[in-house]
């Protein structure tokens, strides 16, 4: 069974939940549907805040100063000096990990990942690449499947990005990611979690996105049931190179049209008006509910596009085998900073050093990942095999959808949004059923969609619906 986290009793909340009902589906005088906004329902619990609180920027900065610590981290580097190269940085990580690991009481695991990546472009020679991986293993028998991944890559790079002996401290692109990822693991490895988290750091990034593309093809080869990827790349700077400065805002990216998508679903979506709905969309909107909050004092910044312009990051790996991925990345980028060798000209510093990581920033970054990442463990997952009955003309929009084996889901939700609106506008509560109509909604002018509520009120992403005739 699912763990309690409320002390209410279910009595109360099964009132609660009912006046809800009442309140959000009550017609209007002209019968048509209410216009409420959907619930600010994430409000990190005590238990969430507590461990959002004890995210340290001390620590944050001692894994950031490691990693830079080790001269290079470049994909080509050796991987047999115990104090510089990325096989020392492998270690390292996987050490952090270890001693992770022992304070889970049993529930996280780690492993290396390792193949051997062939001769390309950016790889002269075949060389081994690892992974570092740490998995916490979900508790709840109804919600252990569904996997959560947060990322960052290791590897570091110069300008030359095929020179692997010059110093490449990349303490922001992204050691600032990866220390991120060691320290959600320490914080959330006490805690049990309904679902699985895998705690990743990925090699090869910037030599081709290799080791997040091999970690993606052996998941989807083992039929891991990935609910999303949170890949964290140049999070530690709230200082641009631009001279702004927004210590309280990350950017979150975030495909349109899915990466995996046939010619059938593109043309299917377009005849919805659906690019903005994909899975990664939803997910997106899913960490502006939950990462935007007191308990981080930030907030996130939607941005509709998979990646910048001329960049790519390892979330491109999930994406491209259908897993709903996004992308964390600072508001204002220094390119002084990024895939520069260290030098002085003319006055200014370059190069990727920890001098230049706002460590604060990164702590408030790290609790928005760790404020979604509980909310999407404890959530139920999005109801399967939403879809939007269209057999005929109607001015009403009807809904149907799987029930959700998760034991403690006790309804649904129905959101809709003008199609214009990128977010959510308007929610009814609808109860534990799995068909419903909205009257007086015109489907041709609103997007809809479905989530699952739990017990304690926590809401599944939503669920996009395909039109069916049944």
């Amino acid at each position: 069974m699912p763990r309690v986290r409320t002390f209410a009793p279910l009595v109360v909340g099964a009132l609660m939940m009912a006046a809800a009902v009442f309140m959000t589906v009550q017609p209007t005088a002209r019968g048509r549907a209410p216009d409420n906004g959907p619930p600010s329902w994430w409000k990190p619990p005590a238990d969430v805040r507590a461990m959002l609180k004890d995210v340290s920027a001390t620590r944050l900065e001692g894994y950031d100063r490691a990693l830079a610590g080790f001269g290079t981290r470049h994909t080509l580097s050796t991987q047999d000096d115990p104090n510089r190269g990325i096989g020392a940085a492998r270690d390292w990580i996987k050490d952090q990990f270890d001693q992770i690991a022992a304070t889970s009481g049993g529930r996280m695991t780690t492993e290396l990942q390792s193949f051997i990546q062939p001769v390309s472009s950016r790889i002269p020679t075949p060389t081994r690449i690892t992974n570092v991986i740490a998995t916490l293993h979900g508790t709840d028998p109804t919600s252990s499947d569904r996997v959560y991944v947060v990322s960052g890559h290791y590897d570091s790079r110069r300008t030359d990005v095929l020179d692997g002996t010059g110093d490449a401290p990349g303490a922001n692109d992204d050691a600032s990611g990866v220390s991120a990822v060691i320290e959600l693991a320490r914080v959330m490895a006490t805690h049990p979690t309904d679902s699985t988290i895998v705690f990743a750091a990925v090699a090869g990034e910037e030599q081709g996105l290799y080791g997040s593309d091999h970690f993606a093809q052996v998941a989807k080869d083992a039929g891991w049931n990935i609910q999303g990827n949170l890949n964290m790349d140049i999070i530690g700077s709230s200082l641009g190179g631009n001279g702004e400065r927004d210590p309280h805002t990350i950017r979150l990216f975030s495909e349109g049209v899915p990466t995996a998508a046939t010619p059938a679903q593109v043309a299917n979506l377009v005849s919805l008006g659906g690019e903005n709905d994909s899975t990664a969309r939803q997910l997106a909107r899913y960490v502006g509910e939950t990462g935007s909050n007191s308990a981080t004092d930030m907030d996130v910044k939607l941005i509709w596009r998979r990646d910048r312009f001329l960049r790519g990051g390892d979330q491109i790996s999930f994406l491209l085998r259908g897993y709903p991925a996004v992308r964390f990345t600072e508001p204002n980028e220094n390119f002084d900073h990024q895939h520069q060798d260290v030098r002085v000209e003319n006055g200014t510093q370059f190069g990727d050093l920890v001098q230049f990581v706002d460590f604060p920033f990164l702590q408030r970054v790290t609790r928005v990942v760790g404020s979604s990442l509980a909310a999407l463990e404890r959530s139920p997952r999005a109801p399967a095999n939403a879809r939007i009955i269209s057999a005929q003309l109607s001015y009403d929009t009807e809904l149907r959808w799987n029930a959700n084996p998760e034991s403690d889901v006790v309804g649904y939700e129905i959101v809709w949004r003008d199609s214009k609106d990128p977010l959510w506008t308007h929610s009814r509560f609808v109860g534990n059923v799995t068909d419903y109509t909205v009257k007086s909604l015109n489907k041709d002018d609103n997007q809809v969609g479905v989530r699952a509520v739990d017990r304690d009120g926590n809401r599944s992403p939503v669920a996009y619906p395909v039109p069916a005739n049944e």
